[in-house]
């Protein structure tokens, strides 16, 4: 049997059914900006595995980080020991961090890190002795990661509506309407005005993806949103908790995608590129009020603790992923991208399948009435050497940050072509395409 035979038959992957799989492909090795397939051929990374690849696949400084940290300490369990590359970490995170955001959790997934950013947000009110302050405000067309508390902070009418009946309930304003360069009206966040003042004695914190709504929307939206969620959250006295992990590290040109509104969070979660993709692992920062106030409180421990939260080898990745960011021109790099996106996806606007074509930094998308067919996905990513993963609505790319003209150039064909295929079958009800 060969591997792609066993894999078919025994592997569950991700949004995927055992009974009638999607097709895979067999990666043998990436470097830069390409993986490198069992039969040789060589597919350009247009989704940077799940935006995580920031710097590109196998980047030598990382992998250098990571096989010297191998050989003097691999894991420790992060409770009663420390270590020089989570301390090292922590430190140059704090220096990069929004303004006053200097207290560190280590998590291993963006997942987890946004279940203890929720976590802290419900253990402050409580240690002001609020615990009726339990429940969080979500957006709708949100998502913030798979686990059973992110879900429930997700879109409620997404991806995870099988799972209702598992979830907390929490409060939903409406989804930004707004685009990013569009002309701010205070109007748009009237909803989350509303549910704040019905609920404010419930509310321990609001929580979203700042400017850009990634994996349930792919929308991008008016940095005035979030300068009247800050507004709100400090008069009701509520923490405001940024979700950076798909967003963060120039994925939408500045380091942090808040910082187009001028305002810090309480808390923020990052991941994804914060190792450049070479290893899991997440963070979330919180300012010192809500580190003291629940240090202050009963019980005065944070009650969270990950088996492998600060792994020694995911630390020095991500201290050599930070050496990248900080000796490079990544927003320049985000900028570049941004034009060449906007260059040639525009003209796809009003062809027959199109709804709408929207960029922002180094993401374009590109929303159809229906996703072509499985044939046609296939071919474009054979004919193109483009690895693409269209889902939902969405034909979309968010390549690695040091992707040159030409590797764009070709990624903005295949978005092209795929995005003027026919429509393919309506998905049966139940269905869901990641």
């Amino acid at each position: 049997m060969t591997p792609l035979e066993y894999d078919r038959r025994h592997i569950w992957h991700p949004y995927a059914s055992l009974k009638d799989p999607p097709p895979v492909l067999h990666a043998k090795s990436a470097s830069g900006v390409e993986i490198e397939l069992a039969d040789g051929s060589r597919l350009v990374d247009a989704v940077s595995s799940w935006w995580c690849v920031a710097h590109g696949h196998s980047h030598p400084a990382i992998v250098e980080a990571i096989r010297r940290q191998s050989e003097k300490l691999c894991h420790v369990m992060f409770g009663g020991f420390t270590h020089d590359p989570a301390v090292e970490l922590a430190e140059r995170l704090a220096a990069i961090a929004p303004r006053g955001l200097d207290r560190v959790f280590f998590a291993d997934s963006g997942s987890i890190s946004v279940e203890v950013a929720a976590k802290m947000a419900v253990q402050y009110q409580n240690a002001l002795g609020r615990p009726e302050r339990n429940r969080l405000v979500a957006l709708k067309g949100g998502y913030h990661g798979d686990t059973s508390l992110c879900m429930a902070l997700s879109d409620p009418d997404g991806m995870h509506t099988l799972f209702k009946g598992i979830m907390t309930k929490h409060f939903f304003a409406e989804k930004p309407g707004i685009p990013t360069w569009g002309e701010w009206d205070a109007a748009d966040a009237e909803s989350l005005r509303r549910v704040v003042e019905e609920h404010r004695g419930e509310i321990a914190a609001v929580i979203c993806e700042p400017i850009f709504q990634a994996a349930n929307a792919m929308n991008f939206y008016h940095p005035g949103y979030l300068r009247e969620m800050r507004r709100i959250c400090d008069e009701n006295d509520i923490i405001l908790i940024f979700d950076e992990i798909a967003a963060g590290f120039h994925r939408t040109g500045p380091l942090w995608a808040h910082e187009r509104a001028g305002i810090s969070p309480d808390i923020m979660t990052v991941g994804k590129a914060l190792t450049g993709g070479h290893m899991t692992l997440a963070a979330t920062l919180a300012s010192a009020k809500v580190a003291e106030t629940i240090s202050s409180g009963r019980p005065s421990a944070f009650m969270h603790g990950p088996t492998y939260m600060a792994n020694p080898l995911a630390c020095a990745a991500a201290c050599a992923s930070l050496d990248l960011f900080a000796g490079g021109d990544y927003a320049a790099n985000a900028a570049r991208i941004e034009r060449q996106f906007r260059e040639g996806l525009e003209s796809l606007r009003g062809r027959p399948n199109v709804r709408d074509v929207r960029v922002l930094g180094a993401a374009g998308v590109v929303e159809v009435e229906r996703l072509p067919a499985q044939a046609d996905v296939s071919r474009v990513i054979r004919e193109h050497g483009v690895w693409l993963r269209p889902f939902s609505n969405f034909i979309y790319s968010m390549p690695p940050l040091v992707s040159d003209e030409a590797t764009v150039a070709r990624i903005v064909g295949a978005v092209a072509d795929l995005a003027s295929c026919p429509p393919g079958p309506p998905p049966e009800d139940g269905d869901f395409h990641e």
